[in-house]
């Protein structure tokens, strides 16, 4: 960038927020360098935290009439790079907006500001007897404008779905610095689904600046089955086999025997160490329908070859057994100097298929492999174990991890469910994607931001780029409209 022009740039954020709230030193900008995918970093330009969404507005309108590119951030939480900054833009933080507007018991819906946290609002909920229910496994730090950028999931999501199936409306600030409102604080609004557009848009059409969320009774009761598999093949197979008995658990979750080790030695949760899978089924409801249903799926774990099966006692060990689920990924950063975590999603019958091509691969690159993952609803999560220092691991990890979202697509299912796309799976989006397809993504992000300035170069690659990969065939090696060429 010209000095001139970052000169400019400067002097005219002093005049919209307070000093303290521009950060220009390397050593204020280096936490800013990358998000939860640490193989990316860059340092931006200059940090932000605007206080209010006003200020919000006048730094988006300087952006716009400097041309100079915005990165708007939330907790830091994501694990697709899609937070990471450019060297020649700006980073927006939203932590300072952090506050709960409003909780609206009689309509069971809380507006927020972005910067707060997914656990915070169940909190302020709680008295009221609500709760708010997508919950990544980040949910104590992850903030609920990251979770509606990336349309984030959690344990629970296979039965009250992800972010875009518990908000109601969502103001956002475009480049223009105009503030709009997508959808109402009902269950419908009239016109386009622009909420379901935004949600998971990754930060490319527009800065997200309040959402009003959906909140849901507390259940009466709340249970966990434990099950242990010797065969996780068959693990994979008891996961249609409750589903296919008529039940939706409030969460179904998976994790093999690398995981359940790591896990069972960070949280004491009282995992069989020994077994190569276990299954964790949360039933939710009333005393009568959770009673009912923790019988069911105990015969049907039974009968598809567990080993051993167990009930949470109480609240306490129920708690317990969620915390090692959710303490995974931290507890297998233990024990591998680094790992990479995968965000690919299958059909439930793919399961046992999927695991066993994954296995493979693992010995043919020689990288062990930890699968934690949301299994009712297939979204995977194998972590890849690797070691950045030692030269040329850290491309066969990548390379390996490309395969595992390839083969996601051919067996009919995504490259991403909650994590979002970024920078990670740009080349992944190529095996998904026909030139159409991308080409209408382009023009939607030229509709909401004609320069290209909102978190350029994430999430959808040009047509070139998939060129390049060798992915897929571009009958003309330009896009329908020349102009988006630089997107």
């Amino acid at each position: 960038m010209q000095a001139g022009k970052h000169q400019t740039l400067l002097e005219r954020l002093r005049a919209i927020l307070r000093p303290d709230s521009i950060l220009t030193e390397k050593e204020t900008l280096r936490p800013y360098e990358c998000d939860g995918l640490s193989v990316y970093r860059r340092l931006p330009l200059a940090v932000v935290l605007p206080e209010t969404v006003e200020e919000i507005q006048a730094i988006a309108r300087l952006c716009s009439e400097l041309e100079i590119p915005i990165v708007a951030r939330g907790a830091g939480t994501g694990l697709s790079g899609g937070a990471l900054p450019l060297e020649e833009g700006l980073l927006m933080s939203l932590a300072k907006l952090n506050r709960i507007l409003e909780i609206d018991p009689e309509n069971a819906t809380a507006r927020v500001q972005p910067g707060v946290r997914n656990l915070a609002i169940s909190q302020a909920a709680r008295p009221h007897g609500l709760y708010y229910a997508p919950d990544p496994s980040s949910q104590i730090a992850c903030t609920i404008g990251g979770n509606v950028a990336e349309n984030s999931g959690g344990v629970h999501c296979l039965k009250y779905g992800l972010t875009v199936h518990n908000i109601f409306q969502v103001r956002i600030v475009t480049i223009e610095g105009e503030l709009l409102t997508l959808g109402s604080g009902m269950l419908d609004a009239a016109g386009y689904d622009l909420l379901a557009l935004i949600t998971g848009s990754e930060g490319l059409l527009g800065i997200i600046v309040e959402v009003t969320v959906r909140l849901l009774p507390l259940p009466e009761r709340a249970q966990v089955v434990l099950a242990a598999f010797d065969d996780i093949e068959k693990a994979g197979e008891a996961v249609g086999a409750v589903i296919s008995g008529g039940i939706i658990p409030a969460g179904l979750e998976m994790m093999d025997r690398l995981a359940i080790q790591a896990a069972e030695d960070f949280a004491h949760a009282g995992y069989p160490r020994d077994a190569e899978a276990i299954l964790l089924c949360e039933l939710d409801g009333t005393n009568a329908e959770v009673s009912e249903h923790v019988a069911s799926v105990r015969k049907i774990m039974n009968q598809c070859g567990a080993r051993e099966v167990r009930t949470a006692a109480d609240e306490a060990e129920r708690q317990l057994f969620w915390k090692g689920r959710k303490s995974a990924f931290p507890a297998v950063g233990r024990i591998s100097p680094d790992y990479y975590c995968m965000d690919g999603t299958i059909p439930r019958r793919e399961l046992p298929r999927v695991l066993k091509q994954i296995a493979i691969w693992s010995q043919e690159y020689g990288l062990p492999v930890a699968n934690v993952f949301h299994a009712g609803d297939g979204n995977l999560h194998p972590l890849i174990l690797f070691d950045a220092n030692k030269p040329g691991e850290l491309e066969k990890t990548e390379e390996f991890g490309r395969r595992i979202l390839t083969l996601c697509v051919e067996v009919g299912g995504s490259i991403t469910g909650e994590h979002g796309v970024g920078m990670e799976k740009l080349d992944a989006m190529c095996s998904q994607f026909e030139a159409a397809e991308l080409n209408q993504f382009h023009v939607i992000k030229q509709a909401f931001d004609p320069k290209g300035l909102l978190n350029p170069g994430k999430a959808v690659p040009t047509l070139h780029r998939c060129a390049e990969f060798g992915a897929m065939h571009v009958h003309q090696g330009r896009l329908a409209h020349p102009e988006l060429e630089r997107f």
